[in-house]
């Protein structure tokens, strides 16, 4: 076996990596870095499935126009001033954070990555094998599996590993949508923020992202499996099954879209006279826009102005300990083989 050129960086010691997997976020409120990220998100075919040229004849056009400065005037309303960043960014390097503390003494490297914006899944898959991670573990943050998000992840994994010549070994978490340790964690966060209000909701209600209708008539199982997290919560909480409601939110674009609308739903809540609602967004690990303003703020307002008194979104698990006992249960499980038995 010939000798390595005198000129060839060190062969670094192997290690495993975890990469936490989020969805994305824009660098800064400006009108370009808003047309960026939007741009990417919107031109993934996995995300809007329509024929590519005609798609981005649309996107390019009007979309890509005038669609930045009204997400720009969203995110400004929850943007991290002190960071200068999103607050799913701020979030995410929270929960890597927590989870290095967790797993101080194991042999693990664990990162994060956005599968739209930075750090890109590329940037950091390439930068961790060069620094050893030949085995690496990806935990995209969704609970549910869908085409547009979990498939999404898998995809630019698979593009990402397809340009490198030596690759790592890699394992893509599956979805824990109805794993038992999930869904205890998440009811007992629910209920510890129940307990706290000073009056208990007399609805709860599950706001799951939406997708179009057409998704699910595809195969897509991203419905089947919301409703079924939101039965194993409602059970998980004993809470009773006329005053729990699951719903929909974030639709776009003319399509029907998985029903009920979140919006609508709400709406006719304040008009049946119920004064007190509580929102949980049991798609979401992390709290971002769709959860702190289109919920907290936007279906806060259409409650009120439908006669509610009271709509309270509840945190996502973020980095509470509730949401890090489920991280480190996961990743210890899905790790299973890899850390066992290493010298």
């Amino acid at each position: 076996m010939q000798p390595l050129p005198k000129d060839h960086p060190p062969v670094p010691q192997p290690k495993v990596g975890i990469l936490l997997i989020n969805l994305g976020t824009p660098d800064a409120l400006d009108y370009w870095s808003m047309r960026r990220y939007l741009g990417e998100f919107l031109s993934d075919q996995r995300v809007v499935e329509l024929p590519k040229i005609l798609w981005q004849l649309i996107l390019q056009g009007p979309i890509l126009t005038f669609r930045p400065t009204k997400s720009a005037k969203a995110y400004r309303e929850i943007w991290n001033t002190e960071l200068d960043e999103s607050p799913l960014r701020t979030i995410t390097r929270e929960q890597t954070e927590a989870l290095r503390a967790r797993l101080a003494n194991e042999p693990v490297q664990i990162e994060y990555a956005m599968r739209y914006g930075n750090p890109s899944i590329p940037s950091v898959l390439n930068e961790m094998f060069a620094q050893g991670c030949w085995k690496i573990l990806c935990v995209p943050l969704y609970p549910q599996y869908a085409s547009s998000t979990t498939g999404s992840v898998v995809d630019k994994i698979g593009d990402t590993l397809k340009a490198m010549r030596w690759q790592p070994t890699v394992r893509v978490s599956p979805p824990f949508y109805d794993d038992p340790q999930y869904i205890a964690q998440l009811a007992a966060s629910v209920k510890r923020q129940l307990d706290a209000l000073p009056e208990p909701p007399e609805v709860l209600v599950a706001s799951f992202h939406g997708v179009p209708k057409e998704y699910l008539l595809k195969g897509d199982p991203y419905h089947c499996m919301c409703q079924k997290s939101a039965r194993l919560l409602r059970e998980a909480l004993g809470w009773p099954e006329d005053r729990f409601k699951v719903a929909f939110q974030s639709r776009f674009g003319p399509k029907e879209w998985l029903q009920p609308y979140a919006d609508e739903l709400i709406e006719s809540l304040g008009h049946e006279g119920v004064k007190r609602v509580a929102v949980v967004s049991p798609a979401f690990y992390s709290d971002c826009v769709e959860t702190l303003e289109e919920i907290a703020m936007g279906l806060k307002e259409t409650f009120e102005e439908a006669g509610g008194e009271s709509l309270v979104a509840l945190d996502c698990l973020n980095a509470s300990d509730e949401g890090m006992a489920f991280l480190e249960y996961m990743v210890r499980q899905e790790l299973g083989g890899w850390l066992a038995g290493r010298d």
